[in-house]
């Protein structure tokens, strides 16, 4: 439940402040009366969010054997590189997305053009809410509880509506260079145990070697069926029993996590240099 609820909650905060961002552009111009189309795009963008969650679990379920395994190994690899790009595009993109998009507002409004608008608002709503969709269902994988990521997912999106209603009138203020920064070191581990879970399914239909089947024994100490193991199973993708393959795809993720981080950080003076 608690990575669905954080996951949504992301997802859920960034499509509350873009929208709050073009509200915030709107009440600059005078044009409050265009929020109709503000709304009816983010209306849009959560129905067909949420049908294609619909649509994925439902796929998801009914496969059964192989191609079950096969989906959702596919899903769970997918949404760790969606996940991971996810993380880092933030860090980059959000110092550039208010004035972006207010930018975009603008040239709307003054334009005449209300389907620019609603253009702008849909497609930047929808972007999350896929992602939203794609982390849902990749989490029920790993998990196994279809209710529980549900609920989570539901108390996530609804206090992450809450949060940014309260950060676009004002009755809050959140850090949120500082949010962003915790959840996505929580997001990594997610993503890591992601990986390493979508191996584990293409172990299972022979397209990937185990190289050991088992590399330890941990059940007698903390089982991963246990309270505190399966939570910790979904959060970290903590296995009392892995195989060599996917403790080496785990420790592979954060190498390349790490070693892609160095260079994103030597990355940043250059940049700014040109910048200059």
């Amino acid at each position: 439940m608690f990575s669905s609820l954080l996951l949504i909650f992301r997802e859920g905060l960034e499509a509350a402040l873009i929208t709050g961002i073009i509200f915030g552009a709107l009440d600059q111009l005078g044009r409050q009366d265009r929020r109709r189309w503000v709304w009816a795009a983010v209306g849009l963008a959560g129905a067909l969010s949420l049908a294609l969650a619909v649509v994925l679990q439902a796929a998801g379920a009914k496969l059964e054997g192989r191609a079950e395994a096969l989906f959702e190994g596919t899903a769970m690899l997918l949404a760790v590189g969606v996940l991971t790009w996810m993380i880092f595009w933030m860090r980059y993109q959000s110092r550039q997305m208010r004035d972006v998009l207010q930018a975009d507002v603008h040239a709307a409004v003054r334009g005449g053009q209300n389907w620019a608008l609603f253009s702008v608002t849909f497609l930047a709503v929808l972007r999350e809410g896929i992602e939203a969709a794609l982390f849902l269902t990749a989490a029920n994988f790993a998990s196994g509880d279809g209710l529980s990521t549900f609920i989570g997912g539901m108390i996530g999106l609804a206090a992450a509506v809450l949060v940014g209603w309260m950060i676009y009138s004002s009755t809050i203020r959140l850090n949120l260079r500082r949010f962003f920064n915790v959840t996505s070191v929580i997001l990594l581990f997610f993503a890591a145990g992601l990986f390493a879970h979508g191996l584990h399914e293409f172990e299972e239909i022979g397209w990937l070697p185990a190289l050991a089947e088992q590399v330890w024994n941990l059940k007698p100490v903390l089982d991963d069926q246990s309270t505190v193991g399966s939570l910790l199973r979904v959060l970290t993708g903590y296995n009392d029993d892995p195989t060599l393959l996917e403790v080496s795809g785990y420790l592979t993720y954060w190498v390349g996590i790490l070693a892609f981080t160095n260079w994103w950080a030597n990355r940043q003076p250059v940049r700014q240099a040109v910048s200059a």
